[in-house]
């Protein structure tokens, strides 16, 4: 019996994918189907990743790709998938989206021919695959758009399912609740072992946020460069089924897309619909970045500064914030991040709440 995920922003949902297979399904053979689509600091280059920015990828069909553990990006490009291929046993398969929602499709559909699955879900965590596209929060419609318009056009039956609702900080929780279908899931602390090791590793921070708040976690997480406070509620640690073509009447990105044939075609309605692409976003973030003067992880100055920030979001309300929020506010460059989490977990390790930073109530 085959479960086929895919994971519609790519990232972290491929990894929140993992998580739903045992939950759901107690399979730990699903085949995921994801972007290779990684933060700048993950990888340098903008945009998602294709088969030829690989090596080592072997064909499942004559369109699809798994990345499997020994694959490796092509420098200077980066992924996660090959170690998500390492330390989880689940195939993953590759979104190919340089030719557009026309591409996916095929892809789609020549995958689902050949792996007959028994189950097909389409994963959202956050929930912004259900955005009109004029939304003042939304960051990153692209991705989700273009997996969205895919299923919609794919003839298989196809569950949307979103998990930690709010999560991703696009659309807030209130906004998206009249949008909810039933519940499927809420997760369990035991649903989060599966992945557990790649939590002290993969910077998403919405899946890092759904995996505390399946632990516990309440409060308020601060995150991204910007600083955009979440909600971590009762609600954070649940999966929505949501139909899939009310989601396809509401995404009006996703509509518009549905006959692109390039990556390009897609951006430029992206700019019509929502005023922007996040792809120009990381091509202006990455010459940005290349212009930052190194900066060095020095403990002793870096402790009042760490103090300086936490009596700040303090005074905001923040309860908890992420070390991909951290290396940005402590003016880190984002390669030194694993470095700071391990710096800081060693000197206070009561602060951490995997994976998160706790900001406690008093110094």
């Amino acid at each position: 019996m085959t479960r086929l995920i895919v994971a519609a922003g790519g990232g972290g949902d491929a990894v929140a994918a993992a998580m739903l297979a045992a939950a759901l399904y107690g399979d730990d053979q699903a085949v995921i189907l994801t972007y290779a689509w990684d933060r700048l600091l993950i990888d340098p280059v903008p945009g998602p990743r294709g088969p030829d920015d690989f090596t080592g990828l072997e064909p499942i069909t004559p369109a699809v790709w798994q990345v499997p553990a020994e694959a490796r990006p092509i420098a200077p490009a980066g992924s996660t998938l090959p170690r998500l291929a390492a330390e989880l046993p689940h195939t993953f398969a590759l979104i190919d989206p340089r030719q557009g929602a026309e591409g996916v499709t095929r892809l789609l559909e020549g995958l689902i021919g050949y792996l007959e699955p028994e189950t097909i879900d389409l994963l959202d965590v956050g929930g912004d695959v259900l955005a009109r596209g004029d939304e003042p929060t939304l960051k990153s419609p692209l991705a989700d758009a273009l997996t969205l318009s895919a299923c919609g056009q794919v003839n298989a039956p196809i569950r949307l399912l979103i998990a930690g609702p709010g999560l991703d900080g696009e659309l807030p929780l209130d906004d998206l609740r009249g949008t909810l279908g039933p519940l499927v899931h809420t997760f369990t602390p035991k649903d989060v072992d599966p992945i557990t090791s790649v939590l002290e590793w993969h910077p998403s921070e919405a899946t890092g946020m759904l995996a505390a708040t399946t632990r516990g976690v309440r409060g308020t997480c601060e995150v991204r460069d910007a600083g955009l406070p979440i909600p971590l509620t009762d609600e954070s640690p649940t999966v929505h089924e949501v139909d899939l073509d009310e989601a396809l009447s509401r995404n009006r990105l996703a509509r518009a897309i549905m006959a692109t044939a390039t990556l390009a075609e897609v951006e430029a309605l992206s700019r019509e619909i929502c005023g922007f692409s996040e792809i120009d976003y990381e091509r202006n973030k990455a010459l940005w970045l290349k212009e930052q003067p190194p900066t060095s992880l020095d403990a002793e100055s870096l402790l009042p500064a760490l103090a300086e920030f936490e009596a700040e979001a303090r005074s905001r309300g923040v309860t908890h914030t992420t070390f991909r929020h951290l290396t940005e506010a402590l003016n880190l460059d984002g390669t030194q991040r694993d470095d700071l989490r391990r710096l800081l977990i060693d000197s206070r390790p009561e602060q951490y709440r995997a994976p998160l930073w706790h900001i406690t109530a008093t110094t």
